[in-house]
């Protein structure tokens, strides 16, 4: 069963405004649900938590899929490793989206802050971190961590999500020794496989408002074409700083839905 909500050329223009600027963001560090998210919420105060999400997750995937083919024709891409991760993670995805009724999100949030100021502190001070590509791990043993991120991230992402690609480019830059470019456009591939999943749920529960979602995809896939285009063209120190931005950004709205609480 597919929901339909009344809507406005309105609406319909402000969500595809965010969707852009979400696709654009998204596809260069992650964090494009900062925008998008809170923007289905506000301006679609009638539909359901799962609807919002599914709506979300419908325009979200177009920009990610667009993202992952214009980083694959410019950035060298370790498949070996992704494509088990990117497995891994469709599948857990799936997995946290049925768990997510079973724990509050507010048991999270603590600890996903602390996890994401830890990550800003440290690559604010390293100045080097992500400068450059070094080799860090054997093949054999870059699989196998491969898939045990992708195992994490990917519950991670179908149950909560919020820091999902800043988690997994941090990963990619400290584990795997990527700079920030290549780790950005790894973390494209693994949420791809996320994204896919939670849109098959989704829409396989009816949660999904196409007539709004659809729209919103085609905007995000032009901010995610924007995006990867001034990412490959700027490099890693154009990235590191977005990163850290976005990072930010995300600590500042856990910190205010945290303490915001009475």
């Amino acid at each position: 069963m597919i929901n339909f909500l009344p809507d406005s050329f309105s609406t319909t223009l402000f969500l595809c405004g965010f969707a852009f600027l979400a696709g654009f963001i998204d596809s260069v560090v992650g964090g494009g649900g900062l925008i998008q998210l809170p923007a289905l919420f506000f301006l679609l105060p009638a539909a359901s938590v799962a609807t919002v999400l599914g709506t979300n997750k419908l325009s979200s995937i177009a920009g990610t899929s667009v993202a992952v083919v214009q980083y694959a024709r410019k950035v060298n891409l370790n498949w070996r490793t992704l494509l088990p991760a990117a497995i891994t993670a469709f599948i857990f995805s799936f997995i946290g989206a049925r768990a997510a009724s079973l724990i509050s999100a507010s048991v999270m949030k603590p600890l996903i802050l602390i996890l994401l100021v830890a990550v800003a502190i440290y690559t604010f001070i390293k100045k080097d971190f992500g400068s450059m590509s070094r080799l860090k791990l054997e093949a054999e043993r870059e699989r196998f961590v491969g898939v045990a991120v992708g195992l994490v991230l990917g519950l991670y992402d179908g149950f909560f999500g919020p820091g999902t690609g800043s988690f997994l480019i941090f990963i990619f830059i400290g584990i795997f020794g990527m700079d920030f470019l290549s780790a950005s456009a790894s973390s494209k591939v693994i949420n791809f496989a996320t994204n896919l999943s939670a849109v098959i749920y989704f829409a396989a529960t009816g949660n999904i408002l196409y007539h709004f979602a659809l729209p919103m995809a085609a905007c995000n896939i032009l901010g995610s074409v924007v995006g990867t285009r001034l990412a490959i063209a700027k490099g890693s120190a154009f990235v590191r700083v977005l990163f850290l931005t976005v990072v930010v950004a995300i600590i500042l709205r856990f910190g205010y839905d945290i303490f915001s609480r009475p």
